[in-house]
C-alpha cells in the first residue's frame, strides 16, 4: 500500500472522527444513526493512521506529497 493522503487530509478525517464521537457520546446521534456514526468515526481514524484510502486508488485521487529525488 502506498500512502494516499496527505497531511491536511488526514487532520481534516482525524478532527471529523473526533466531533462524531463526540456527538455519539453527548447523545446528539442515538440509536442506529450513532451507531453508523461510530463506524465511519472508526474507518476515517484508521485510513488516517494507516495514510491509505482504499477509495482513492479507485477515483483516481492522490493527496500525499510526492517526493521528488535529489540530484547529485
Amino acid at each position: 500500500m502506498k500512502a494516499n493522503i496527505g497531511s491536511a487530509d488526514k487532520a481534516i478525517r482525524l478532527g471529523l472522527a473526533i466531533v462524531l464521537i463526540a456527538l455519539f457520546y453527548t447523545e446528539v446521534l442515538k440509536g442506529t444513526v450513532g451507531i453508523i456514526a461510530l463506524i465511519i468515526a472508526l474507518l476515517l481514524a484508521i485510513t488516517s493512521l494507516i495514510n491509505y484510502c482504499p477509495l482513492y486508488p479507485l477515483l483516481k485521487i492522490n493527496t500525499a506529497i510526492k517526493k521528488t529525488k535529489k540530484k547529485e
